[in-house]
């Protein structure tokens, strides 16, 4: 399978890598407007390959975070007409292996549930996944077709995490239990 960037180009493809090259090393010496322009033409070259080839791969413990940002403007202050044009909220979710710092999905959705497909579809295996305890994921994780999956939350954000809360229940739960099988006892 090839991949290449199409349209007009200004700059050489030798060019274009150094540039590349040089932004992993934290040095370009070219105006913003080029990067902007190199990076979307680099992803849309990046993307089918990751896609293809980042299938049937077996992985350990997988760490997925999210990103909340805007476009134009929040979700709940942009019309109708703006939001059809793009505007409003963008959730973008990554999983990364936590071993080998693989990135296995990044989606730009609005849908946990939809990302965790994603995952699924391209891990082989039993996984560990291990998330910040957003509440998109306590139901996104569990319904994910085809995912043999122990799920956990990091707790460092124990006070608002959503994962704690399902942990003190569960713990108040067997307790409870615990206590119920001593008094029939």
């Amino acid at each position: 399978m090839m991949y290449y960037i199409c349209g007009v180009n200004r700059l050489s493809t030798g060019r274009r890598a150094q540039i590349l090259i040089m932004m992993v090393e934290g040095l370009t010496g070219a105006g913003k407007n080029i990067l902007a322009r190199l990076l979307t033409e680099f992803g849309s070259v990046c993307e089918p390959y990751h896609n293809h080839a980042v299938r049937n791969v077996r992985v350990r413990r997988l760490q997925c975070d999210e990103v909340w940002s805007l476009d134009g403007a929040k979700a709940k202050n942009t019309s109708p007409e703006r939001k059809a044009g793009g505007w409003g909220d963008t959730w973008t979710w990554t999983a990364i292996d936590a071993d080998s710092k693989l990135c296995f999905s990044y989606l730009d959705l609005g849908w946990a549930k939809e990302f965790m497909e994603d995952c699924a579809s391209r891990i082989r295996g039993r996984v560990q996944v291990t998330t910040d305890g957003h509440k998109a994921y306590l139901e996104a994780v569990e319904g994910a077709s085809g995912m043999d999956v122990d799920y956990d939350c990091s707790l460092a954000q124990a006070a608002v995490n959503p994962c704690r809360q399902v942990e003190k229940q569960m713990i108040a739960r067997a307790i409870g239990e615990s206590t119920e099988n001593r008094n029939e006892a």
